[in-house]
């Protein structure tokens, strides 16, 4: 157990109890060994109140609670007939508390769905959520407006991409998560020491009476670890208003924050070596809303469409987080960080750009990027995707704003902290941020090296290397060419994490090969979501269509796509932006206010600061927050200061606790499961979705396939999706695509649809034909008795080898042994196992596994006589000088033998 670990929530399970008063919430652990109970009164109209003892109940202390419950509540003493106590709803948790204009509703998550697993940690997705009004309709004082509130409320969509885990802290970085955490674990052990010293000896009182400790009676010592829980990003959390309400008021375990996004997994095989490709990404709360609505940003420095999306890579081997082997990249999406929106008055594709407001001093933008520096460190590389050569101006505009307020902020930074500008451009892209590894480099970087691993950026250490910078990337609408982009710099980043966790010879990926078609599947199942989220479509363009192999049959998805988008802005995103605003709670309806629906706008829900005064105002100079400076090139948010530390709460647990226990949070051994919710099947595999069924062909993920190898496309598991052989061929056949002002003119953000037909094609690679009546050259039994050799690949006309056949005779007769020990409830003694079976060591390495390999020691004797024949071989010694004695004397024996072996080694 690591000496660091994150708290898992002690509250996974929930059952909502009812009676006419009150709402008992009663929380459990997954083992159902802990309890907590909420009490929540509804007798008040309007008002929350809510009562949390603190107190960690057993399984008999809950129970005799709610009997004492369902008893004192019964209309008359005694009565059978009708529970005092009733149970509504089943949870797994809350996702907060909510209030229009009467009185308040909790929602809870009744459905959930594992999406991945990161260091044993699971990573779910909302499926269904449950809103229920809290006070009795005898105190119920209704109001005409709130059936109204309600539904704007609900168009937020919670089953679509929402997630959150128990112990995972989704809102921050994998390396916020195992870089500060750990030092902070140090820096606040005496403190937490002495404030939960009292709790954790009743907790751990309690919950012995309900487990035991596995060496309890071999009266080893008591091991302590220290548990630490991290306060969530603000900006990714979008419950965070809905929690406001109880977050004082009740214990942190009650809290589960979700972020909306994206997050994907798939498992990478190299040689059945299992790799898991995770993508998460994190859509920022800040004035988020739809595409037209939300552009630039507002006067907090916080963007439109901003997302962070973070590749992890590990090996899925080993799960812990201080054992196994892990590395993440992390860039960025947003809008470009300037006060600027569309007219979306008049019915058009296009409409026009203008700049709202005039920013000579780049005040927004300054904001904007002093939160990127605190939160990424430098460098800030913007890569600007952002068309430069068009007949009528129309994103010009952006460009010709943007680049001057970067020379502006970058000349009061230091040099080797200013932000980098890339317009368009990508093979100018040679700047890197680095990312992070949790391992320090292995000797197999020595044996391999690559003359670009010195100049990767970031920020090396004795333990890993860490992510500083990040690279964000901006075009009109973050989209289509956002995510291709995105996708092109997270390939050549994954190529490194590879290679920096030892499993690649050489940094450097091939297109059409398994392992760069799943993480293409990966980006665009990320792409289409967040599409979806923002504009209302899918993806238009996609990879294939910049890389120009898109088959022309994909055209007509184009137009429809482009419809479905134009449709979508033009009619939807004014509900879905007041849904989005109700939800985040930046309008809380009010007797004294107009309705959400009355506002002609909503430009003062999001820019709260239009009217300040200037002398509140910050330095048009120094631009950055405090302190930032002086950290630079890492992240101030990473960095163990006094502040940093307030946002980390530490306890002291027991080592087996199940606050802590990842083992027991995976695999649950108290409860029934299957292998399917277990080892989570239905990600997306290498070897069955992406590897040719062929035998013979390469099983390596880096092998470039060709078109008539590939077989089913990587899009195979959608039903729209077709095979890659079709897009190869019908691409070389095709017309050339329509230049990029072309394709602009039909959609803001050059959108079309994946560049595949809707047509049926066999599956196979080689179909079979069958005969037709008057065939009389092979007839349909013919098809169906194939040669093995074309069916299989191999042809089994020869008997095995002698040496097989006896290997196999000998395996079979050890296993038979093996048997009849097992029969044998005698054997004890281990001399009777070591005639059964004697296992030898294979390697003399100290050091040799998957992750590591130490060179063997050598002792100095040996090390002499090495030294000594390579000398004697060069003509500088004598044949016997060497080993000592005098010139002509008999060697000892084992010198003389250890000389022998040298020779014929060398």
């Amino acid at each position: 157990m690591p000496s660091s670990a994150a708290i898992i929530s002690g509250v996974q399970k929930l059952v909502l109890y009812e009676t006419r008063a009150r709402y008992f919430l009663v929380g459990s652990n997954h083992a159902q060994t802990k309890h907590r109970v909420l009490k929540i009164d509804r007798t008040e109209p309007k008002d929350l109140a809510i009562i949390d003892d603190k107190h960690v109940y057993n399984q008999q202390e809950v129970r005799e609670l709610l009997g004492r419950l369902d008893l004192g509540n019964r209309t008359k003493i005694g009565q059978k007939g009708s529970s005092g106590l009733s149970r509504a709803v089943s949870a797994y948790g809350i996702v907060g508390f909510v209030r229009f204009l009467e009185g308040f509703y909790i929602i809870l998550i009744t459905k959930r769905r594992k999406m991945a697993d990161i260091g044993g940690h699971s990573i779910y997705k909302i499926e269904d959520t449950n809103m229920i009004y809290i006070p009795n309709d005898s105190v119920r004082v209704t109001h005409p407006d709130e059936a109204r509130y309600v539904r704007i409320f609900q168009n937020v969509d919670l089953s679509s991409n929402f997630y959150f885990s128990y112990s995972y802290d989704l809102s921050h970085s994998l390396q916020y998560n195992l870089t500060l955490l750990s030092t902070t674990c140090d820096l606040g052990k005496a403190k937490a020491e002495e404030e939960e010293e009292e709790e954790e000896e009743v907790v751990h009182t309690q919950s012995r009476q309900v487990s035991f400790d596995i060496f309890e009676d071999e009266g080893l010592p008591t091991q302590v670890v220290e548990g630490i829980r991290s306060e969530a990003y603000a900006k990714y959390v979008w419950n965070g208003r809905l929690l406001e309400k109880i977050k004082d008021v009740v214990h942190p375990d009650w809290l589960m924050y979700i972020i909306h996004g994206f997050c994907g997994q798939s498992k990478l095989l190299i040689y059945g070596r299992p790799v898991h490709v995770t993508l998460i990404a994190r859509r920022s709360s800040k004035f988020a809303g739809t595409r037209f609505l939300k552009r630039g940003a507002n006067c907090e420095g916080d963007v439109a469409n901003e997302v962070e999306t973070e590749q992890i890579i590990h090996d899925a081997s080993v799960m812990s987080f201080t054992a196994g082997s892990y590395s993440s990249y992390v860039q960025v999406r947003g809008s470009v960080p300037l006060y600027w929106s569309q007219d979306i008055s008049t019915m058009m594709p296009k409409p026009p750009i203008r700049l709202d407001q005039a920013d000579p001093y780049a005040h927004v933008a300054a904001l904007h990027f002093d939160q990127m520096l605190q939160r990424f460190g430098s460098p800030i590389i913007i890569l600007n995707l952002v068309k430069k050569r068009e007949k009528r101006k129309h994103e010009k505009i952006l460009s010709e704003e943007l680049f001057p307020a970067i020379i502006n902020l970058n000349q009061f930074l230091p040099p080797d902290h200013c932000i980098d500008y890339i317009a368009w451009d990508m093979a100018r892209y040679t700047k890197r941020t680095g990312f992070f590894v949790n391992r320090s480099d292995f000797y197999c970087h020595t044996l391999r090296p690559d003359e670009r691993w010195g100049d990767l950026g970031g920020y090396v250490t004795s333990h890993g290397r860490m992510q500083t910078g990040v690279l964000r990337t901006n075009c009109v609408d973050c989209l289509d060419r956002t995510n291709t982009a995105q996708f092109m710099v997270g390939k050549c980043a994954l190529a490194y994490q590879l290679y920096a966790l030892g499993m690649i010879d050489k940094p450097k990926l091939q297109f059409d090969t398994d392992c760069v078609r799943l993480f293409e599947e990966l980006y665009e199942d990320h792409g289409d979501t967040l599409s979806l989220q923002y504009g209302g479509s899918q993806l238009v363009h996609r990879v294939k269509t910049y890389r120009k192999i898109a088959p022309w049959t994909q055209h007509s998805k184009d137009i429809m796509q482009t419809l479905s988008r134009y449709y979508s802005n033009a009619f939807s995103d004014a509900d879905r932006q007041d849904a989005i605003n109700l939800f985040l709670q930046v309008f809380q309806p009010t007797e004294s206010k107009a309705h959400l629906w009355e506002l002609p706008t909503d430009f003062y829900l999001h820019q709260k600061n239009t009217m300040e005064l200037p002398h509140l105002r910050r330095s048009y100079t120094y631009w950055w927050s405090e302190g930032i400076l002086s950290y630079l090139p890492l992240p101030y948010d990473e960095v163990p200061c006094e502040e940093n530390q307030k946002k980390v709460s530490v306890k002291r647990l027991n080592r087996y606790d199940e606050n802590i226990d990842t083992y027991t949070e995976f695999f649950k051994p108290y409860e029934l499961s299957s292998f399917d919710d277990t080892f989570c099947m239905a990600m997306t595999n290498s070897a069955r979705e992406f590897m040719p069924k062929t035998v013979g062909i390469d099983p390596s993920p880096f092998t470039v396939r060709k078109p008539e190898e590939t077989g089913k496309s990587v899009l195979g598991n959608k039903s729209n999706k077709e095979e890659a052989v079709l897009q190869r061929k019908t691409a070389a056949s095709a017309p050339a695509p329509p230049s990029e002002e072309a394709i602009s003119s039909s959609s803001e953000d050059d959108s079309e649809d994946d560049r595949e037909d809707d047509g049926t094609v066999s599956q196979r690679s080689t179909p079979i034909k069958l005969a037709e009546p008057g065939d009389s050259a092979r007839t349909q039994e013919d098809f169906q008795h194939q040669p093995m050799r074309e069916t299989y690949g191999l042809n089994l006309s020869e008997f095995p080898a002698e040496d097989d056949v006896m290997i196999y005779r000998r395996f079979v007769h050890l296993g038979q042994n093996q048997h009849k020990v097992e029969r044998t409830a005698q054997v004890t003694d281990t001399k009777h196992l070591e005639n059964v079976i004697n296992l030898s060591p294979v390697s003399y390495f100290p050091e040799d596994s998957i992750y590591e390999v130490q060179l063997p020691k050598v002792d100095k004797t040996s090390r002499e006589l090495f030294e000594g024949h390579i000398q004697m071989g060069q003509g500088l010694l004598g044949a016997a000088c060497f080993v000592g004695g005098t010139p002509g004397a008999p060697l000892p024996e084992r010198r003389r033998t250890r000389l022998l072996l040298l020779r014929a080694a060398v």
